[in-house]
């Protein structure tokens, strides 16, 4: 017990980096094993080993090759709402630490495939922890931030996810040296580090406290007081005012079912005090399926095979891949420092607008490539910088609000279970395009980039109708948004403002009525 509430002797400041930091760990191996598969697909040995090409590494079955790849999604999807419904029912933390085992047996196994048919179980086993992690990461760290900072806070975490897809590229470039490329060590041990995260967050993350919106949820309200003040670093007004916004969504908190996400998506799982949950579970859904088409998968699980048409040597394609993906770390700290400043909305159509004039000038770069050979070394850096300047407006972006929105628009006691829709549309996305990718670029080629600035022009006016602003809201102000019988963001503003008043006017009563401890001692 000591040891469990070890949290306790740390200051607010230290408190508050080891949760990021534990948050960056499980944030760390969805980035770790997103970027993975490129560098275990260049492997020879693997691909003779599963069936999917010949023992030189040219791959023969791309179906097959993106059909591995794309079902760890499906085990994603189940796991960020199963994670979700157990991080809602027992807490953000016991969640974490279920989600871990997943992702820990899920890594050894992929390190001990030996056939098509044992990787596609290991892929789901894998697909389901990261799922659980990817679900419940951000949803502890929106609930644990202040409204002016939330944003930033979990940008500086989805730095992680960059860190591991570049490591995993980085390990990738290593090995590849390795008896010329054709060892079993190149890809086994690739998929095996990624055993390494999941340990670390099973040895420590049960010595963090739970969010205290799910403490306050569950009735829990002297701990989820201590927890917040803790966090804070002081029991001022600010912290009294936030605590009983807190106290007034818990009043309603329901417990729900492992199959809530049906009845919500199909408009049966309302909440009197949280009305159209269907509406925000599927802007949480398209939201991700649109980032995932804004062709980040393409460049993120198929640089190699891009710098090769860019006519790019091997060694120079790996050392070039890995760059490309630690670029994104410059990009989450830029979103880190815009994403409260300027908001969501002007991120997302910002995004859009730079993604798809990038798309386009690398279209036509290695298009005209393509056509004359004999100039493509000339043309080679700026089709490459194209690539760069993808990663890094994306980073900064869509790459992190993306993640962000779906953990601003639910109420407390279905807040984990509700990001599972950005998850599920995440995983359908990712697992959509890496299905596709490998068809579109055997097909199309580089041709395939003029349909990602077209769909990320489309993007523009879809956030621009559809998508609330969250910025420097507090998650309890959020609610009144979805109070309006409108999905338009017009119609949103007004009820968000016309619902904040009253919220503000309650709360304020309450503070003076109720000051000190006496507002918790009688729920207690």
């Amino acid at each position: 017990m000591l040891i469990l509430n070890a949290w306790k002797r740390l200051s607010a400041k230290q408190l508050g980096f080891v949760i990021q930091a534990f948050s960056l760990v499980a944030i760390f191996f969805e980035g770790y094993d997103q970027g993975v598969m490129g560098g275990v697909n260049a492997s020879p040995r693997y691909v003779q080993e599963v069936g999917i090409g010949l023992p030189d590494g040219t791959v023969t079955n791309v179906t097959k090759q993106g059909g591995i790849i794309s079902i760890y999604y499906l085990g994603a999807i189940a796991g960020c709402f199963v994670g979700g419904w157990i991080a809602d029912r027992i807490g953000r933390i016991n969640g974490l630490f279920l989600g871990a085992i997943f992702a820990l047996v899920g890594g050894a196994l992929q390190a001990a495939t030996q056939s098509a048919s044992f990787i596609l179980v290991a892929r789901v086993v894998t697909g389901f922890g990261t799922g659980a992690l990817t679900g419940i990461t951000p949803v502890l760290i929106s609930e644990v931030s202040n409204a002016q900072h939330r944003g930033g806070m979990l940008g500086y975490v989805f730095i992680a996810n960059y860190l591991g897809i570049s490591l995993a590229y980085w390990l990738s470039f290593g090995l590849a040296f390795i008896d010329n490329g054709y060892s079993d060590i190149r890809w086994r041990f690739l998929l095996a580090f990624q055993c390494i995260p999941a340990l670390l967050l099973l040895g420590g993350i049960k010595l963090l406290p739970d969010s205290p919106r799910f403490l306050a949820s569950k009735g829990r309200l002297q701990e989820a007081k201590e927890v917040l003040e803790h966090i804070r670093g002081n029991a001022g007004v600010d912290v009294e005012v936030e605590f009983q916004e807190i106290c007034a969504m818990a009043e309603h908190s329901e417990p729900n079912s492992p199959v809530e996400f049906v009845k919500i998506l199909s408009g049966f799982g309302g909440r009197h005090y949280a009305p159209h949950l269907a509406r925000r579970a599927w802007l949480c859904i398209w939201l991700q399926i649109m980032a995932s088409w804004t062709g980040i998968t393409a460049v993120t699980a198929y640089s190699p095979v891009l710098l090769r048409q860019a006519g790019y040597s091997t060694l120079k394609q790996n050392g070039l891949a890995g760059g490309l993906n630690t670029i994104g770390i410059i990009g989450t700290i830029i979103s880190a420092q815009i994403v409260d400043r300027i908001g969501r909305r002007i991120c997302l159509m910002g995004g859009a607008t730079g993604l798809a004039l990038v798309n386009l000038i690398a279209a036509i770069l290695y298009e005209v490539s393509l056509q004359n050979p004999s100039i493509s070394g000339s043309i080679a850096p700026a089709a490459v910088t194209m690539l760069f300047l993808f990663n890094l407006v994306y980073a900064s972006t869509w790459g992190t609000v993306a993640f962000l929105v779906p953990t601003e628009i639910f109420p407390s006691d279905l807040r984990a279970q509700g990001n599972g829709f950005g998850i599920t549309g995440w995983a359908l996305g990712v697992g959509m395009t890496t299905l596709v990718n490998p068809i579109m670029f055997s097909v199309l080629k580089s041709r395939t980039y003029f349909l990602f600035a077209g769909l990320n022009l489309c993007w523009i006016p879809i956030v621009f109708f559809f998508y609330p602003e969250t910025a420097n809201r507090s998650l309890e102000s959020i609610e009144a948004m979805f109070s309006s019988s409108s999905p338009l963001f017009k119609s949103m503003e007004k009820a968000y403002w016309s619902g904040k008043e009253g919220l503000d006017a309650t709360v304020a009563q309450e503070v003076e009525q109720e000051k000190g401890s006496s507002y918790v001692e009688e729920r207690v």
